[in-house]
């Protein structure tokens, strides 16, 4: 609203603030140019004005006179502020240069979930989810033997080499990399104090326990007994085969010295999705023997075998992998080097990943 104030000579024009009114927008509103009026008008304002020079809505103030029309003429203030631009208010210590508008906030990305698994050793523990890839998927993961019994043995020089010790390094690897891709994963053979280690030779013990925390029996039957107990029921909290589950059982193998052998895979004759899985991991085995040994032949199969215990009575679809001849000194290379304990890891969750999507 305007209205005039004083003589006719010198007759002050007076303008009523309304909400979101600063006085850049007031002075463009009314035709003057705020770097040029800008200090006059708190000049003229002094005492109606706060010390941030804002201005309060319902009072009136006085308008510059217009020194480029030396008249009293002024724009009619619309009647709303639908149209109107908003405007930075300027701080009363800053010059009468309008500044502009601040960039709004840019959206934070979400805090990646992180997993805490002390299996895995210390500087390992911390999992950050990387995608969810396998969001909605569960794995079981036995690494063979174990506790009492430490599976095929063999010597390095003076040290003594175990087949448990080198399938559960694998495990507590591949089981890491399926949770950094969503997956929820029990690991049901367990070592307190091992986690992933980064060395050729592993130095055997025995205290390892069957999940949650069980000491495991000395007798081979009641092992085989007590981590498929394990397994099933944890398959049957949660929802059976309403949902997802795979085991996965790693076994470094046992034969003659000269033996050499590819990875292979056994499933349980019934299980068609069994089957499936362990031919998804096979084909990637195939994939990256092509790309990184192209000149020799991948031959790892993949058979029914029902007989062994632990196939026989799970029941979640299962593959039981064999990793190598831990007696042949060229599966040891496999083996033993954990850069190639990591290969093996990372093949088989893409062949997991790659059976889930087929789901």
């Amino acid at each position: 609203m305007l209205s005039t104030a004083g003589n006719a000579q010198t007759a002050a024009v007076t303008v009523t603030a309304k909400r979101g009114d600063g006085i850049i927008v007031l002075l463009r509103r009314n035709g003057l140019d705020p770097g040029k009026y800008y200090k006059e008008f708190i000049r003229l304002n002094k005492k109606n004005i706060s010390r941030k020079n804002g201005l309060y809505i319902g009072r009136k103030y006085v308008l510059p006179e217009n020194q480029d029309k030396k008249a009293t003429e002024v724009k009619a203030e619309p009647d709303s502020l639908e149209n109107v631009k908003p405007e930075i208010e300027i701080p009363a210590d800053s010059d009468t240069t309008e500044k502009e508008a601040p960039e709004p906030p840019k959206k934070v990305p979400p805090t990646p979930k992180v997993i805490n698994e002390p299996l895995f050793g210390t500087k390992l523990a911390k999992v950050t989810v990387e995608s969810d890839e396998l969001k909605g998927a569960i794995y079981y993961l036995i690494s063979g033997h174990g506790g009492p019994d430490p599976g095929a043995l063999i010597k390095q020089g003076r040290k003594l080499v175990s087949e448990d010790e080198y399938a559960y390094d694998v495990n507590l690897r591949l089981a890491r990399k399926l949770m950094a891709k969503g997956a929820k994963v029990y690991i049901i053979i367990q070592d307190p104090n091992d986690g992933i280690r980064d060395k050729r030779i592993l130095e055997v013990d025995y205290d390892e326990v069957n999940y949650p925390k069980k000491k495991i029996p000395r007798s081979q039957r009641l092992r085989l007994k007590q981590r498929t107990e394990s397994v099933n029921a944890l398959f049957l909290r949660n929802s059976g085969g309403k949902v997802y589950q795979r085991l996965i059982v790693t076994h470094v193998d046992s034969r003659s010295v000269g033996e050499v052998i590819d990875v292979f895979f056994y499933h349980h004759e019934r299980s068609k999705n069994g089957k499936r899985l362990a031919e998804s991991i096979q084909e990637t085995f195939k994939k990256k023997y092509a790309r990184y040994q192209p000149n020799r032949k991948y031959s790892g199969t993949v058979a029914s075998r029902s007989g062994l215990y632990v196939i026989r009575n799970t029941h979640p679809a299962m593959v039981y992998i064999e990793l190598g001849n831990l007696k042949n000194t060229k599966d040891q290379k496999r083996i033993l080097d954990y850069n190639n304990r990591e290969a093996l890891a990372k093949w088989i969750s893409e062949g997991l990943i790659a059976d889930f999507k087929k789901e």
